[in-house]
């Protein structure tokens, strides 16, 4: 190789790690206008809440910071299922209030479901890197997966009556829009949804990442059975005792029905490690 060839891959090489590695509320793009962050008066999972308005206002109450960085970063909600993806030095006590303000025209109407996640999401990385100092190490790694396709015969379930631009994500509630309804077995019954917010879902019992490869757009309502997880959370505070679900079908099951599949093949997903981060004082 040539001394000038293998210079120029250095260079970029730096580059590469300059751009992985620089605080992401130095990268331009649509932000929260206003942002309050308080420690959380209540610690009671059962306070949990996650609301974002269409406009890109984002709401958190009683939230521990691996959540709001699990929704950030596109992850599975149970922690114990982000973690396959996710490396954190050590837990970070606490919860937090978090109310961000929007600044006009962040999140435009028109933008698909899809992009306007998106565009949040990226938002609340900045607000993470801004105000919990958060330095992400981002690398790729191929691995298993589960990959959610559309079978042979065609989807079963028709496009979502809701609109994105009158879609409020509020997470826990049940049957909201990019959530899904209450009940045993985690049955995939939502109003509106996207193909990769069902992706996520199953993935929070699934024993792979899954990943959305069916090119559906939009948003869809499902309604199914409920389904045998694959993967169960730890016995914790939270989950004391661990329920049967031996009588349901499987996953596989349940998607035939909605004219889905899962495949099992390799794919490179990101794989994130918390560098440094810093509990941020009231504000």
């Amino acid at each position: 190789m040539c001394k000038w060839c293998k210079a120029g891959g250095l260079l970029l090489l730096a580059l590469f790690v300059v751009a992985v590695s620089r605080p992401q509320s130095q990268a331009q793009g649509p932000a929260f206008e206003t942002i309050s962050i308080k420690p959380a008066p209540s610690g009671s999972p059962r306070d949990l809440r996650i609301r974002v308005l269409p406009n890109g206002d984002f709401t958190v109450r009683a939230a521990p910071v691996s959540m709001i960085i699990s929704y950030a970063y596109d992850l599975p909600s149970l922690p114990s299922q982000s973690r396959a993806r996710l490396f954190e030095p050590r837990p970070w006590p606490g919860r937090f209030d978090i109310e961000a303000k929007a600044s006009a025209n962040a999140v435009p109407a028109g933008l698909s479901a899809s992009e306007r996640q998106d565009r949040v999401r990226h938002m609340v990385r900045a607000l993470l890197a801004d105000r919990f100092k958060l330095v992400m190490r981002v690398e790729q790694k191929t691995m298993p997966v589960y990959a959610l396709t559309v079978a042979k015969g065609g989807p079963k379930f028709k496009k979502s009556a809701i609109a994105e631009k009158e879609c409020v994500f509020d997470f826990p509630i049940s049957g909201s829009c990019h959530g899904f309804a209450d009940g045993r077995g985690h049955p995939l019954t939502a109003s509106a949804i996207t193909m990769d917010d069902l992706a996520l879902y199953i993935g929070n019992w699934a024993d792979m990442p899954v990943v959305n490869r069916t090119a559906l757009s939009g948003l869809y309502a499902l309604e199914s059975d409920g389904w045998r997880p694959m993967r169960l959370p730890p016995r914790s505070a939270e989950f004391p005792k661990v329920p049967n679900f031996d009588d349901l079908p499987t996953i596989f099951t349940v998607l035939g029905k909605l004219g889905l599949e899962l495949n099992r093949q390799d794919a490179t997903l990101p794989i994130y490690t918390v560098e440094s981060m810093e509990l941020p004082a009231a504000q």
